[in-house]
């Protein structure tokens, strides 16, 4: 049986960056909110993009130009992303790689859940960023 209690599946864990997804007419607002009204720590070493310090959390604030409210983006890691990818496809998950571009390299893909909230699967675990 696999180590998250499901027989034959690819173990899966939650990831430590979430992606809140703005329009561009909320964006200023958004990103003053997390930094001058709550104080919260801007990550430098992923500048320019906006990222805030979120408990063990990263929160990503990314300005969308093609949405008109906020979505919220979800990260999880797995060790195998074409196992897990393969086991995706057979439990009927959306695959949605065309929402957002990876990086050339990035060993991952794009689902939604059945609610249609997105989410970074990472190949590469902790040590892929964003």
């Amino acid at each position: 049986m696999a180590e998250n209690g499901r027989e034959n599946g690819p173990v899966f864990s939650a990831g430590k960056n979430i992606a809140l997804k703005i329009p561009p007419h909320q964006f200023a607002a958004t990103v003053a909110f997390y930094r001058d009204v709550l104080g919260l720590q801007l990550v430098d070493e992923f500048a320019p993009a906006i990222v805030v310090e979120f408990g063990a959390i990263r929160l990503w604030i990314d300005r969308t130009p093609a949405l008109s409210q906020a979505e919220l983006w979800l990260e999880i890691e797995t060790p195998d992303a074409e196992r897990a990818a393969a086991y995706l496809d057979a439990q009927g998950v959306t695959r949605c790689d065309a929402i957002e571009g990876l990086p050339e390299g990035f060993d991952g893909l794009w689902i939604m859940n059945p609610a249609g909230i997105v989410h970074l699967v990472n190949g590469s675990g902790a040590g892929n960023e964003k």
